[in-house]
């Protein structure tokens, strides 16, 4: 599948570019298209150089927690649940511990953190992995939750719309929760409906106990002051993560492991697997660039809106339609999409507005695809793209419906 993708890019890219020079005369489409993909070689490198140095803290830290036994204790708390979501991983592995703190790192907004906990994890399911080309369920159902997570504090959103002037900055943060967890409940049901993934009595407590945690704290925060909402949120993200990193040093204290000889081992890990990912990290961000050059997204928003008026539908949220286009991926693409909505369009016309509910809705997909399965050295993934799109729909719809729910008089 990922193949097939892949090489589709490739191909259509070459024929945009070719219909742009024959038909409109576009002379330096050629040369536009060969500059994109260097222009996105050269990202993808300093993209995962990058990386490197937040791998080799976060896998340092998360070999002192491991070495402390922190991870041991949450997966012991969270094994009725992940029994049952993930069966073929055994109870106590340290896989489960790394899934969790994934998970708890996405939920806080904390990307930089999660990137480096969740190949970690990924790289521990492969070893229960017995085809090592192929994605077992385990990595399938953690992928897509990754590319579905929920976002609670999307303190990066709230930058940009305060950069770009708007009124109310965090005046989104509602849809955008609304959005993600309707993403991640549709790529859940996806997978599971897949893998027959029984809903037992404890999978259903847990599913309705989140769901009361997700609004109980959306209330919670809607009821802050416009002004406290986002340095509220990153307040308690980066104590959250300050304390992560004391508990685990403090519990290696007390059971006397060598915190510094567990942070350098775990340092290691993290440099190897940067390394790792450059590969599958350009060849992935190469085929959208091209795409993006040749004109063929910009082509595809305009198919998209004579469509949308000849079925007689609103198109006002066409215009966020490029921001949709580019989210499952490229996330740094997305952004810049969101930016020139909002640029276009003002951050409190309803396309601004849209444009960063659907940046929060969801992950990146294909880039969580590249990196999580190529520092495994996956190839066949099986359902996981399938899964990840469905997800990044099911949040598109949300966001879209969440827009004209609370901004119509925008539109």
């Amino acid at each position: 599948m990922l193949n097939a993708i892949w090489i589709g890019f490739f191909l259509t890219a070459f024929a945009a570019a070719v219909f742009q020079f024959l038909v409109h005369g576009q002379q330096e489409v050629f040369a536009q298209v060969m500059r994109a993909a260097f222009d996105s070689a050269r990202t993808g490198f300093e993209v995962a150089l990058g990386l490197t140095g937040v791998m080799a803290l976060w896998l340092g830290v998360m070999k002192i927690g491991e070495r402390a036994g922190f991870l041991d204790a949450l997966a012991r708390w969270l094994a009725p649940l992940f029994a049952r979501l993930f069966p073929d991983v055994p109870r106590g592995h340290p896989a489960l511990g790394s899934v969790t703190m994934n998970m708890a790192a996405n939920v806080m907004g904390l990307d930089n953190a999660a990137t480096p906990m969740g190949i970690k994890a990924m790289k521990e399911l492969q070893e229960l992995n017995p085809a090592k080309d192929t994605a077992s369920d385990a990595q399938i159902l953690f992928l897509v939750l990754n590319a579905s997570s929920v976002t609670l504090l999307p303190v990066t959103i709230f930058t940009y719309r305060a950069q770009m002037g708007a009124a109310d900055p965090t005046d989104v943060f509602i849809p955008i929760l609304m959005a993600t967890y309707c993403s991640t409940l549709a790529g859940f049901a996806f997978v599971a409906a897949r893998q027959r993934i029984r809903l037992d009595a404890v999978v259903l407590a847990w599913l309705g106990g989140l769901t009361l945690a997700v609004g109980g704290l959306a209330a919670w925060f809607a009821s802050l002051p416009a002004e406290q909402l986002a340095p509220r949120s990153a307040l308690v993200s980066n104590f959250l993560l300050l304390a992560v990193i004391a508990t685990f040093l403090v519990g290696a204290a007390v059971k006397r492991v060598n915190a510094y000889e567990a942070f350098i081992e775990g340092a290691k890990e993290g440099f190897h697997t940067a390394v790792t990912i450059i590969p599958y990290l350009v060849a992935m961000l190469v085929a959208i660039g091209m795409l993006r050059a040749s004109g063929a997204l910009p082509a595809a928003v305009e198919a998209a809106r004579g469509a949308a008026a000849a079925l007689g539908l609103d198109t006002a949220w066409l215009d966020a339609l490029p921001t949709m286009l580019m989210k499952p991926l490229s996330g740094s693409g997305a952004r810049a999409m969101m930016v020139e909505t909002m640029q276009a369009h003002g951050a409190d016309s309803f396309a601004g507005r849209l444009a960063a509910i659907v940046q929060g809705s969801t992950e990146t997909t294909f880039y969580v695809l590249a990196v999580y399965f190529g520092a495994v050295g996956i190839r066949r993934v099986r359902h996981a793209v399938a899964g990840g799109l469905v997800a990044d729909l099911a949040g598109f719809a949300a966001a879209v419906s969440a827009a004209y729910l609370f901004f119509a008089q925008a539109a």
